[in-house]
């Protein structure tokens, strides 16, 4: 019984009837100037429907009174596209009209049915309502009173299901208006994935430097070390809080520019980083690297950021080979490092994961595992 009343206490019950009266408010003003042409404001509908911005009217009807609070209505609130767009919204406002022409009259004459009966039960003879014609009184009639209201109770519940069914499928977006929130979801999960792996290249690298300085530090127990060491911890720090600073200014602002990161040109103070926690670093750079393209320079820098944390994360404090390279319209990134027992294998972290996507939605490909007793990470991105 409780869930047969539910929908009596929801407030989306009375605004889809509110929805299914609004047409009728047309009709009856058309009624009051000529009741001999009823079908009248069903031709006008026609043309009106083939106006663009009519849908969009629609449908900002039907998400507030049908479905209102809903996170996903599946109701479109743009103009009509194309003309299979003008012809769905011609269709649904005259699917709309008629069963507001349903709604309206179970809403005048069930009501009256009912209290006709009552005023049958009671001996008085219900004028004006062909239900009811009878004038004997009879207890019968009080019982059948309730039918009627059950009657309209299933109507405006039934039609509000079925209009909200019918909003759904003509005013529903249109295979354009689908792919354009595809592609904008779709954006916006490219996005979401750039953010997260640049606090994890950012942030990770400045906690690897922390704690490995920290731990040597403590280890080494020299004073002038120790001082070194929270210098490179300070100066790390100092780094990471700008990279976060970056990170959040995309986030407040999604259109913010990208020329703020870190480029390639940079990379002196990633290795200045890495020699401050005890790793013996070689580089080795050959060709233009500030000619390098922008959006490929600030990938290679977080490339060559996360290979740095991992070695110092997994090897600790052991040479390291880095090379850069541009020629032939490619820029060629290679870090390498004795492989130590604590690496076993191809890496599945996140970090080696996010190389591979960096290089990949740059058109290019990375290698990373053993070789020849290295450990290395190996990226080919190009330049166009």
């Amino acid at each position: 019984m409780a869930r047969f009343l539910r929908p009596l206490l929801r407030g989306t019950t009375y605004t889809r009837l509110l929805h299914l009266w609004v047409p009728m408010l047309v009709v009856s003003v058309w009624l009051f100037i000529d009741m001999s042409k009823p079908w009248v404001p069903a031709v006008v509908l026609l043309p009106v429907g083939l106006i663009p911005a009519v849908r969009l009217g629609e449908g900002v009807q039907a998400r507030l009174l049908l479905t209102p609070g809903a996170r996903e209505s599946a109701i479109s609130v743009a103009p009509s596209a194309s003309w299979r767009d003008r012809l769905r919204t011609v269709l649904w406002l005259e699917v709309r009209m008629a069963l507001g022409v349903v709604a309206a009259g179970a809403s005048v004459w069930l009501p009256m049915t009912t209290v006709g009966l009552v005023l049958a039960a009671t001996g008085n003879r219900p004028d004006d309502n062909p239900f009811v014609p009878v004038a004997q009184p009879s207890w019968v009639y009080a019982l059948l009173a309730p039918l009627p209201l059950l009657a309209f109770y299933g109507v405006v519940v039934g039609l509000g299901e079925l209009v909200t069914a019918v909003a759904r499928g003509l005013l529903g977006p249109s295979p354009s208006e689908r792919l354009a929130a595809l592609e904008e979801r779709t954006e916006q999960l490219l996005e979401r994935n750039r953010i997260a792996r640049e606090l994890h290249d950012s942030i990770g690298h400045a906690l690897t430097v922390a704690v490995v300085q920290a731990g040597a530090a403590r280890a080494a127990g020299d004073p002038a070390f120790t001082d070194r060491a929270l210098a490179a911890i300070e100066e790390t720090g100092r780094v990471a809080l700008e990279d976060l600073e970056r990170v959040l200014g995309v986030l407040r602002e999604s259109g913010g520019p990208a020329s703020g990161r870190p480029a390639l040109t940079e990379a002196d103070r990633l290795l200045e980083s890495a020699r401050l926690s005890g790793a013996k670093v070689d580089i080795e750079v050959t060709g233009p690297v500030d000619g390098v393209p922008g959006p490929v320079s600030r990938e290679g820098y977080r490339i060559l950021q996360e290979s740095l944390t991992n070695v110092l994360r997994h090897a600790g404090a052991v040479p390291v080979r880095v090379r850069i390279g541009v020629a032939d319209g490619t820029l060629a990134l290679e870090v390498r490092n004795p492989l130590t027992a604590a690496i076993r294998g191809p890496g599945r972290g996140s970090g080696l994961r996010g190389i591979r996507e960096r290089a990949a939605l740059l058109g290019g490909r990375a290698r990373t595992g053993p070789d020849e007793g290295d450990w290395q990470v190996h990226v080919e991105l190009p330049l166009r």
